[in-house]
């Protein structure tokens, strides 16, 4: 075996079976062809970020680390927004750079970028592999990119050291199991739970992992207790259930019923969820997490670390002669829909959030849906009802712009059997329009959803009035539909509802991917950011 052979043995091992990236020449073909010989699939991509972003996917819904590829140089500094993305994602990713062999002359400079100091800020740890080391650092980047708090690895690979002779180590590619809570801190939490009126549950991204999202409802039942969750947690807890009030923002749309609580309880809540702002709910708060809270934002009353699942287990018998909560679920009806009516701002032509409820009510249960950052996002947290975790995939807060489409790709590889639906916006389309191809080479039958509000046709137009005043006006933006259908993709642009529904039946007939350009009306956006974040947010 040699050191790419090595590598992947341990990828393997640590349950990989998929690797992404744009080969450079160098120690990244060594590693494709290895992942051949052990049977792993290589996904070639367009583009640096896009292969990060769907390895870091691909890691957050199987569980094991996701795997990307990527060249020296250049080729490294591209891959950076998606490293970025696992890293203030929580998602587990191994990325690999090739670099430059020992016996290039010291003093050149073609494209010569340290690698190690590019990616330190970005990952858990940037490691250079040595013939003796690969087998002990694959194992150590599997470990930990798992280990709480999830995130990204990276490891460099000359070419030199990828063909030279190695050992596999017998050592474990899973990290340690979460220590079992401190049962004196669970009968303090159970105190603190038996003694709130109106306690409320927050559910974060740890919820996610290793079922801890089926113990939520049990929870949120016998208490009774009304429920958030997070943008990266959303489905943990179904959203057709009565007690579920919607997404936590961190700012002011859940105002009402926070505002009322005398404890909140974050489950798997991890700060880096939250928006920076500063926390002003004035009931204590118990942190119940795979890790111990940051100290950011809030100063939990009582912290217990452990596995989220096991925690709730182990309260279950300590909760049983609690006194019920106090909440009126009629109450919690209201202000749920008094929520949901907040966000769903009518408009003159298409409405967003239309586009959201037409495409959800057309699609079988169990479709996943990605995310791209921008306003559209607002409508489809709310409107996208999800009963199961990974049935969206988002960015955190409007991070990563140019993630739904690479995230699509990932899931459809992931769960071939369901249905993906890509909502992005126009902009963020563009940002990586070339992974087009990769789903339509791949015959990944994801559905495209573009919220086309005319925003990239205006900046063109203006800055076509400042350069050339008196001119006509002749831009009149990309034709998404056009462009898809150079791919060979069935495509549509609508502005009408009964259009839209007349494409998203067609487009689920399509054993390629399609794409619906609709044509909305972002009169509404600001109203919905004002319903969100405050009045300034909306300015």
């Amino acid at each position: 075996m040699n050191v790419a052979d090595v590598l992947v043995d341990g990828l393997r091992r640590a349950g990989v079976t998929r690797l992404f990236g744009v080969p450079g020449g160098g120690s990244s073909l060594d590693l494709i062809a290895a992942a051949h010989a052990a049977g792993l699939d290589f996904v070639l991509t367009h583009g640096e970020t896009p292969a990060c972003i769907m390895a870091a996917v691909t890691g957050e819904l199987t569980g094991a680390p996701g795997a990307a590829l990527v060249s020296l140089g250049p080729g490294a500094t591209s891959a950076t927004n998606g490293v970025a993305y696992a890293l203030l994602d929580r998602a587990p990713l191994i990325v690999f750079t090739d670099r430059h062999p020992a016996r290039v002359l010291p003093f050149t400079t073609h494209q010569r970028i340290d690698h190690a100091a590019l990616f330190t800020p970005l990952t858990k740890a940037s490691l250079a592999v040595e013939p003796e080391s690969a087998g002990h650092w694959i194992a150590h980047a599997a470990q930990l990119a798992l280990a709480e708090p999830r995130g990204p690895v990276h490891l460099d690979v000359a070419a030199d050291v990828a063909r030279r002779p190695a050992l596999p180590v017998a050592a474990a590619c899973r990290p340690t199991p979460v220590p079992a809570p401190d049962p004196a801190l669970l009968d303090e939490a159970a105190r603190l739970i038996g003694g709130a009126t109106r306690p409320v549950l927050i559910a974060g991204l740890q919820c996610t992992v290793d079922g801890a999202d089926k113990w939520i409802r049990p929870l949120a039942e016998v208490l009774p207790a009304p429920v958030l969750v997070t943008y990266k947690a959303k489905g943990v807890f179904p959203d057709p259930h009565p007690l579920h009030l919607g997404v936590f923002t961190g700012a002011t749309l859940e105002d009402a019923v926070l505002a009322r609580a005398d404890l909140i309880v974050t489950l798997g809540l991890d700060t880096v969820e939250l928006i920076p702002r500063e926390w002003r709910w004035p009931a204590p708060v118990l942190h119940v997490g795979r890790s111990p809270h940051g100290g950011e934002y809030y100063r939990p009353a009582l912290t217990v670390v452990g596995d989220i699942a096991l925690v709730v287990e182990e309260l279950a018998p300590r909760l049983r002669d609690r006194r019920r909560a106090d909440w009126d679920v009629a109450e919690l009806d209201r202000l749920r829909r008094a929520t949901t009516a907040r966000l769903a701002v009518p408009t003159p032509g298409l409405a967003p959030h239309r586009v959201v409820q037409i495409v959800r009510e057309l699609t079988a249960a169990g479709t996943i849906a990605t995310v791209d950052a921008g306003a559209h996002m607002f409508p489809v947290m709310a409107f996208w009802d999800a009963v199961a975790p990974g049935e969206v995939l988002v960015s955190n807060g409007l991070a990563t712009m140019g993630f739904a489409l690479p995230a699509a790709v990932a899931a459809q590889l992931v769960h071939p059997g369901r249905r993906v639906v890509c909502f992005t916006g126009d902009g963020g389309l563009m940002l990586a329009a070339a992974e087009l191809e990769t789903a339509a080479r791949r015959r990944l039958p994801v559905i495209i959803v573009v919220f086309d509000d005319g925003a990239l046709s205006l900046i063109r137009v203006k800055q076509q009035q400042r350069s050339m005043p008196g001119d006509p006006l002749t831009y009149q933006g990309p034709d998404l539909a056009a462009l898809a259908r150079s791919f060979g993709m069935a495509a549509w642009s609508v502005g009408t509802e009964s259009t839209l529904r007349a494409a998203v039946v067609r487009a689920q007939e399509s054993a390629m991917p399609a794409l619906i350009a609709a044509r909305i009306d972002p009169s509404g956006y600001g109203a919905t950011l004002e319903a969100v974040r405050g009045p300034a947010a909306a300015g």
